[in-house]
């Protein structure tokens, strides 16, 4: 009965749905299994007046395999994956299906009394389909199937000694029936039709959105599955609607631009697969998927980093903005968020710099940049004075100093300013002298290290360090313990 053009229902049901399904058959399975040897046994004990003595043992073994079956069906719910128990579904649908019609026909239909409650095949008909959906040539089958069991349930009976009922009495009796199969088949495209649309909704390009991982003010991120290849991709989209409207003009930017970075070669540097713009107008650039944390989850569950930790974080940090600052690109959203820590491959605390896809290229026209209204230039927490200025013409010191509230953040656990608003933060940024991050990290921090991060924090980026590759060097001239690749797996592994 599974629709084997079809190949089942992963060709018709989304990843989710599918995970869904198999979850709503394992509870169906579950609560039958128990229901039915209780319906079995009060049954046994006061069986139907006019029940046969063949009749009443088959009300009694009726739900007794019904449900060792869904007992069977649970076990099997815990062992395989969504995609192969689906394809046992109907299988269940209609063997569930024989079980409730031999049980119902216990009591036989009068030769001439129609008038007899409705079996629990009707709502088996209706409830599975809809619960439990599937390949829409499967569900037909096995809805018809399953339909097909209430006269062979009736002909058991027959044959155990139970009186023959007219042929009207038996056509009303399949009325219900029928009724209850159509309507299970048709709420069951309703919800394969739906799922159609979410599928369709969710394809971009070759890669398939699977779940969503996180939104913010740009956009979505998106857990994204390229359908030929087993290769699993993160998909960043930024719709047009998620800033009050992004127009084509800056639309086009974002493209040039994410070409401009899908070049950038660094280990450190997230890698960009493809990009696009979809048929709503929606930007969208798909990056590789990583496992571990960023630096502001890392700081907000665990505390202030030690001070040989930070300097290896940002030794790599640097190494990626290194490259995209020689290629004249400026990240301008350096921030603990963008920082991935992560395991990669064999290695701990491998450095990923996120969201290269929003930056500014230097050398173009100074309405080239991304600052068109509803784009945000960076965040008020980590942003240099020169951006929060509005100036037009900063460079890639405006990443270092970034950089240097990043540091201050690892180290101290608190941000540099204690502002309340994103407005307060700028003026802060602009006009505020920083602390130095001991006097809010309430712990000892080595004072060359401290000297750096204070130095990249400086309001005139001429004072501040004037390179990635100046202050790499610099981090590692310090006399600091060593973070080592076994201190760093002893942590994830903790």
């Amino acid at each position: 009965m599974p629709d084997s053009k079809a190949s089942g229902s992963s060709a018709v049901l989304t990843p989710a749905l599918l995970e869904t399904a198999a979850r709503r058959l394992r509870l169906i399975s579950g609560v039958s299994s128990v229901v039915a040897p209780v319906l079995a046994i009060l049954d046994f004990f006061s069986p139907p007046a006019t029940a046969t003595p063949v009749g009443r043992w088959l009300g009694f073994a009726a739900p007794c395999f019904g449900s060792l079956n869904s007992l069977l069906m649970f076990w099997l719910s815990s062992y395989l994956e969504p995609r192969k128990l689906m394809r046992l579904a109907p299988f269940f649908q209609v063997a569930q299906g024989f079980f409730i019609s031999v049980y119902y026909h216990t009591a036989p239909i009068a030769l001439k009394d129609a008038a007899r409650g409705w079996s629990s095949l009707v709502v088996w008909l209706i409830i599975f389909p809809l619960l439990v959906p599937n390949a829409r040539r499967t569900v037909v089958l096995a809805s018809l199937a399953t339909a097909a069991m209430d006269p062979i349930g009736l002909l058991i009976h027959i044959a155990a000694g139970a009186p023959v009922p007219t042929a009207g009495t038996v056509a009303r009796g399949m009325v219900p029936i029928l009724v209850s199969c159509v309507l299970g088949i048709a709420l069951s495209r309703i919800v394969h039709d739906l799922n159609a649309e979410v599928r369709r909704a969710r394809e971009l390009g070759s890669y398939h959105l699977v779940s969503l991982i996180g939104h913010g003010g740009m956009g979505e991120v998106w857990r994204a599955q390229h359908r030929m290849l087993a290769r699993p991709a993160a998909i960043k989209l930024i719709r047009p609607d998620a800033s009050g409207g992004i127009s084509r003009d800056t639309l086009v930017r974002f493209e040039r631009e994410a070409q401009a970075t899908a070049g950038l070669s660094s280990p450190h540097t997230v890698q960009v697969y493809d990009f696009g713009i979809t048929e709503d107008g929606a930007f969208y650039y798909v990056m590789e998927m990583l496992t571990g944390l960023d630096a502001e989850t890392l700081v907000r569950r665990h505390g202030a980093m030690p001070a040989e930790r930070v300097v290896y974080v940002l030794l790599q940090v640097c190494k990626s903005l290194e490259e995209a600052h020689a290629r004249g690109l400026v990240h301008r959203d350096i921030k603990p968020a963008n920082i991935f820590v992560c395991r990669y491959g064999l290695e701990c605390d491998f450095v990923k710099v996120l969201d290269f896809g929003l930056v500014k290229t230097l050398g173009f026209a100074s309405g080239a940049g991304l600052t068109a209204v509803g784009v945000v230039a960076g965040t008020p927490e980590y942003m240099a004075p020169e951006i929060a200025r509005g100036e037009r013409d900063f460079d890639h010191r405006a990443d270092l100093y970034s950089l240097g509230c990043v540091a201050y953040r690892m180290l101290s656990a608190g941000p540099v300013f204690d502002s309340q608003s994103p407005i307060e933060f700028l003026i802060d940024q602009v006009r505020t002298p920083p602390l130095r991050p001991s006097s809010k990290a309430g712990v000892a921090i080595p004072r060359g290290l401290e000297d750096i991060v204070m130095e990249c924090l400086e309001k005139d980026p001429a004072r501040r360090p004037q390179s990635a590759a100046e202050l790499a060097g610099r981090l590692r001239a310090l006399e600091v313990d060593s973070w080592t690749a076994r201190r760093a797996e002893e942590w994830w592994q903790g």
